[in-house]
């Protein structure tokens, strides 16, 4: 950055000059103070991210996106890594941020962007093998489970909800995206590296016990094994009809009884979870032919992702007097839909990010103008920016994930530009992304430290740096 060439210069300057670049400087460092954990207070230090942002202020001229770039991309390193061996294997725990527990969601996300550079930087590719590693105990401890602790025995808040809560779990709230994550996670990791070390015995015993819980939670002959209440004022953290959600039709989709932002689902087929759950299934049956070799759990695994397919196409499409044929955000299998999008990824607007179907889907296409208008009724617009929000944060709550998430899925720049420029001009000061901002004043924002936001945004602007830098410019 400009501010650390003048000091590297500033012996060679006349005393005239000097006093001119000093100002510069230091208003520099006013207006973009550092704000990066100090090198000694990182938890994980990459040479190979390290160098990407190097690159990225020595080319990209504006300013503040390159100190965001800095203080975003290696948030998820610099602060919520915590990396050991265990046994001669690699095991990483990783926090969300302020929230010291580890979402098998959030945490196959927020390293997820470090993945293009793990050829090239072994410890950054031990580091995630160990992601992988620590996710695979935690789906064979409790695959209805969202998030975990690093103490196993460690008991916390959630501790009096009325469900089968263990020691070492965080929260117990069934999310269908929380299994497919880590199989993304390990999917591509595996196509990156050719690595097969995390890929063992309980490797696959944990893609056996998804599949199970899937199967369990189609409910076709009852409602399955798993149930959630919790005593609280706010709705969306507990479950109706005695913890099992309101009733489905089994018509072959999967039961998520939350979603991606633990918010408590309405009717519990969630279609973007399903959608993911497809992608999911297919990836862990190519890995299963061929690292373990197990023709049935490959056919049963393929089976569940062509019967879940068929069920999409039967129940998830609907046709809106606007828009024409959208997809629904959930559906009950009786013929009930309701048409919304939230922030938290999966999401509608997310699908193609995440390789659940393509950007060109004409029916994609069509949700994708519903869920950024104000007929979804969590699309909020204020004189700030706007963007999706939901439930967990509340009303005029615009998520900057949601931001970052149109850009990822455009092709149009004069798109990607605002998006980009909306999240430069919203994260009120601090120089990192937040859960979420108020439609109208930055400066009323949620979580101060949400590590997986801040990497997305820096995933983003990475991209762009390499496909479209022109839409870096001040």
């Amino acid at each position: 950055m400009k501010r650390r060439t003048f000091i590297q210069n500033t012996g060679l300057l006349g005393a005239g000059v000097v006093a001119s670049k000093f100002s510069f400087a230091a208003d520099f460092a006013s207006e973009f103070p550092v704000v990066r954990a100090a090198a000694g207070k990182r938890h994980f230090e990459s040479k190979a991210v390290n160098a990407a942002i190097k690159t990225f202020q020595s080319n990209v001229k504006n300013p503040e996106l390159a100190w965001l770039f800095e203080n975003c991309f290696p948030n998820t390193l610099d602060t919520t890594v915590y990396y050991s061996e265990k046994n001669g294997r690699s095991d990483t725990y990783v926090i969300t941020g302020d929230i010291d527990a580890m979402w098998l969601r959030d945490s196959s996300a927020q390293v997820w962007p470090y993945l293009q550079f793990v050829n090239e930087d072994e410890a950054l590719k031990k580091l995630i093998a160990g992601v992988i590693n620590h996710q695979t105990k935690c789906v064979l401890k409790d695959p209805y489970a969202n998030a975990f602790y690093g103490d196993a025995n460690k008991v916390g808040e959630w501790k009096t909800d009325d469900t089968a809560m263990q020691a070492g779990v965080h929260e117990r709230k069934w999310e269908i995206d929380s299994l497919c994550y880590p199989i993304r996670l390990a999917y591509h990791y595996w196509k990156k590296t050719e690595d097969k070390a995390p890929f063992d015995s309980d490797w696959k015993k944990g893609i056996e016990t998804i599949l199970k819980t899937f199967k369990e939670q189609q409910r076709k002959t009852d409602h399955g094994p798993y149930h959630f209440q919790r005593e609280t004022t706010k709705p969306t953290d507990s479950l109706p009809m005695a913890g099992y959600g309101f009733p489905v039709n089994p018509v072959g989709l999967i039961c998520s009884a939350f979603r991606p932002s633990d918010d408590a689902t309405i009717f519990p087929f969630l279609i973007p979870s399903n959608f993911f759950a497809v992608s999911s299934l297919k990836q862990a049956a190519e890995m299963i032919r061929a690292l373990q070799s197990d023709k049935a759990l490959e056919s049963n695994l393929l089976n569940l992702a062509d019967e879940v397919n068929v069920a999409l196409k039967k129940h998830a499409i609907v046709t809106h007097p606007t828009y024409g044929k959208i997809y629904a955000f959930e559906t009950d299998g009786f013929g009930s839909n309701y048409l919304m999008d939230d922030a938290n990824v999966p999401s509608l607007l997310s699908l193609p990010y995440l390789g659940a179907m393509s950007a060109e889907d004409p029916i994609y296409q069509n949700t994708r103008k519903f869920v950024l208008s104000k007929d979804n009724p969590y699309f909020f617009k204020g004189t700030a920016g706007e963007g999706i929000g939901g439930p967990h944060v509340g009303q005029d709550m615009i998520w900057p994930m949601s931001i970052t998430m149109r850009a990822l899925t455009s092709k149009d720049d004069a798109e990607i530009k605002y998006c980009i420029s909306t999240l430069q001009k919203t994260h009120a000061g601090k120089g990192f992304m937040h859960e979420s901002f108020h439609k109208d004043n930055p400066a009323k924002f949620t979580r101060a430290w949400f590590a997986w936001s801040n990497t997305l945004f820096g995933e983003l602007l990475w991209r762009t740096y390499h496909e479209k830098p022109s839409l870096l410019t001040v």
